[in-house]
């Protein structure tokens, strides 16, 4: 891989109608960076059920981004695993949690899901719902996946909150991708069949081929945006609609 400023990027993050209705802002948060040595992109998606979801998520991003960059890849597992660590110190003693201590973490619940890339070797990481692709073959024939993990029932998950979070986490390696895809519980059901044994291509497919061909990043985000947040979209998932789009050189 060549220098990392030269991966092309569109994320994008979109309010479910159901905040929307209610005017909360969007509990999903995303990062990336191409700015280190390694690419690293992330989302976390707050739980719509607790008072600080969307911050929890936007703290465990930022300090994801701020040590991820131009950690040594060969001890990357345990570098995510410890800037994790530290994401939840800064939630057990923040001025939101009442509790001031690690009792009251669960009221910043978010889940996670990241990528780490260099020099033709990448590695998803994962607690909880949501979904990372990275296509390997031509015509994306063939990709590596990190697939949601569910609890005991299908609304359930797992958050970096949890105190049993490090055996909620998850690494996936691959290596010589040419895209990464990474998306939020929101967006799941139209990028794989029910049983994700499959992607959808029809619905990715096309939005590889937009992104990679509209030059201005302004006009790739809106139109994505607008793919997402038709009325059809709302009205097969009404959650929270995060995706991070990279084009590897």
């Amino acid at each position: 891989m060549k220098k990392t400023k030269s991966v092309k990027i569109v994320s994008t993050c979109i309010a479910g109608p159901v905040h929307a209705a209610r005017n909360r802002p969007c509990q999903d948060y995303c990062r990336h960076s191409a700015k280190g040595t390694n690419f690293v992109a992330v989302i976390s998606d707050g739980a719509g059920s607790v008072k600080y979801g969307r911050t929890g998520a936007k703290i465990l991003c930022d300090t994801l981004i701020d040590l991820l960059p131009n950690a040594p890849f060969k001890n990357i597992k345990s570098t995510i695993a410890n800037a994790i660590g530290i994401a939840r110190e800064k939630i057990a003693f923040h001025r939101l949690n009442s509790s001031n201590n690690p009792k009251g973490m669960m009221a910043f619940a978010a889940t996670v899901v990241g990528v780490v890339y260099h020099k033709n070797q990448g590695i998803f990481f994962h607690i909880g719902d949501g979904a990372g692709l990275a296509f390997v073959g031509e015509n994306f024939t063939k990709y590596i996946a990190t697939m949601p993990e569910n609890g005991l029932f299908s609304c359930e998950t797992y958050f970096y909150t949890m105190e049993d979070w490090r055996d909620n986490l998850r690494f996936t390696s691959f290596e010589k991708a040419h895209t990464i895809m990474l998306m939020s519980d929101g967006m799941t059901n139209f990028s794989f069949t029910p049983d994700f044994s499959c992607i959808e291509k029809n619905f990715l497919m096309p939005i590889d081929n937009f992104l990679t061909n509209e030059k201005v990043k302004s006009r790739a985000v809106r139109a994505l945006n607008n793919t997402l947040n038709t009325p059809q979209a709302k009205k097969l998932n009404p959650d929270d609609k995060t995706f991070i789009w990279a084009k590897l050189p």
